[in-house]
């Protein structure tokens, strides 16, 4: 059954692309400036971890989340990694490239032998995976790329005028010449939609919502299955597109915030939203509708959540990770009927956690503090372990993509891509020695951990440039530092 649903859904998708119907698109005149990153990562931050009344504040959001409708994750108990570990031996990485961009770069993916940034500019450039020459670029007619996904021959795009472009990137010959296919929402759809009331999932009253969002489209992600592209915006909602009808079929309020980024887990459609009210929310389709479920919010504190990633596993068994504003990664660990609980904290990081992306059984993290952290997960007990530091950028770490290169038989190869505010754009070459990888898929007994506990810890500054420096005590200026 489910093999025909493929072929089905392949086939919607090859005529979806060769359709040349041109709408005209509805632009939007309104020049609107989101707040800037660094003033995101400040919202609650420095009110839940400096406030006098944060165990108070603290007990008032866990007792206002007891509400029927937002199911909360059960308690655990979690541990504590070191602040900082020296590299093993048996990882071996280096800066390969940096390339100096005119603008911020917010978004980056990784789509076969291209990777493609999104910046402030409205071109999405094309490179090489190692070496990063230029392939060339695509040229929209809004800028501020703030989310994409790639799929196969597939690219989707956020852009300013808060619509997403579609475009295929198939070419011949090597050349990188990509074709818009459409704009979502297009004028036919923009215009059939208006009218539809659309019910959110749990207000009390109804309000009429539009098929275009009405602020900066933070996140998108792609369920392959279904053929339906999910967005996440800063007005707090969630929309999903069905690609071979060209409209959105459900759009509902998610979050009380800013909707920051999403998964979807593509063995069972489940949608992980998370947002700057601090919840990890889990969404569902409705069997045989085009509505979504809330089936889950996996709460644990009250910091806004930044960034999430899923790791899927050889037994089938997935991790969730979520990176806040406190510099602390949390995971969840699926249990048997999809059921996800909380299985850990990782803490390393100084400021912000505002990228996660999984390759395999590692996780590798970007933070305002400026590095980037690589994470080992164990098969035995799901023990993480903070392998490599990568320093090298002087303002936050953005946006991170990762490319597998599987020639490498002697050890696991791959490139790490990671790009700033400090408009640089760095690929890192990560070697991971047979040694490690051994330890990694077969488990390590307690003796191991023993030894690895009596690492001393000791305080490590990032490099930060003395402007990111300025501003970040600038906005601090209201509270104590402590």
């Amino acid at each position: 059954m489910d093999h025909k649903l493929n072929n089905t859904h392949q086939k919607t998708l090859t005529q979806f692309f060769h359709e040349e119907k041109n709408t005209p698109s509805i632009e939007d005149d309104n020049d609107l400036h989101s707040p800037s990153f660094h003033h995101l990562s400040l919202q609650l931050h420095e009110k839940n971890h400096l406030s006098p009344n944060h165990n108070l504040n603290l007990n008032l959001n866990l007792e206002a989340a007891m509400s029927p409708l937002m199911p909360q994750s059960p308690e655990s108990i979690w541990s504590h990694s070191p602040l900082w570990t020296p590299s093993h031996p048996s990882l071996l990485y280096c800066c390969i490239s940096s390339l100096h961009r005119d603008g911020d770069i917010y978004s980056i993916a990784v789509s076969g032998d291209l990777v493609l940034t999104g910046s402030s500019s409205r071109r999405v450039h094309a490179w090489q995976p190692l070496d990063c020459h230029a392939k060339g670029y695509i040229h929209a007619s809004s800028g501020d790329v703030r989310a994409m996904v790639a799929h196969a021959h597939m690219l989707f795009t956020s852009h300013k005028d808060h619509k997403i472009r579609v475009w295929d990137m198939r070419n011949g010959k090597g050349n990188f010449r990509p074709r818009k296919v459409t704009t979502l929402p297009n004028a036919s759809h923009f215009k059939s939609f208006m009218s539809r009331p659309i019910t959110p999932q749990y207000k009390v009253t109804s309000k009429t919502i539009t098929p275009q969002h009405k602020d900066i489209i933070s996140c998108m992600a792609y369920y392959l299955v279904e053929g339906i592209l999910y967005t996440g915006s800063f007005d707090r909602t969630v929309k999903a597109w069905r690609l071979n009808e060209k409209k959105c079929v459900d759009s509902f309020i998610a979050h009380g915030s800013n909707v920051n980024d999403m998964v979807v887990n593509q063995q069972n459609g489940y949608l992980f939203t998370c947002s700057s009210d601090g919840t990890v929310k889990m969404w569902l389709r409705v069997y045989g509708e085009n509505s979504h479920a809330l089936i889950k919010v996996l709460c644990f504190h009250t910091y806004p959540i930044y960034a999430l990633a899923l790791s899927v596993s050889p037994s089938q068994k997935s991790f969730l990770y979520s990176g806040s504003s406190d510099g602390c990664i949390n995971f969840w660990v699926q249990e048997l009927s999809c059921r996800y609980n909380h299985a850990g904290l990782l803490q390393g990081h100084r400021f912000a956690v505002l990228c996660l992306v999984t390759l395999e059984n590692l996780l590798i993290s970007g933070s305002e503090d400026s590095t980037i952290r690589i994470w080992r997960r164990e098969k035995a007990k799901a023990n993480h372990e903070c392998l490599a530091i990568l320093e090298g950028h002087r303002a936050p770490v953005r946006c991170l993509g990762a490319f597998l290169q599987k020639d490498d038989k002697f050890a696991m190869s791959f490139l790490v891509y990671s790009a700033s505010l400090d408009q640089t754009f760095k690929v890192w070459r990560v070697k991971l020695l047979p040694a490690e990888m051994k330890k990694s898929d077969y488990g390590d007994d307690d003796d191991d951990m023993e030894g690895e506990n009596k690492i001393s810890e000791f305080e490590k500054s990032p490099v930060l440039s003395p402007s990111w420096v300025k501003k970040k005590l600038q906005c601090r200026s209201l509270h104590k530092f402590l």
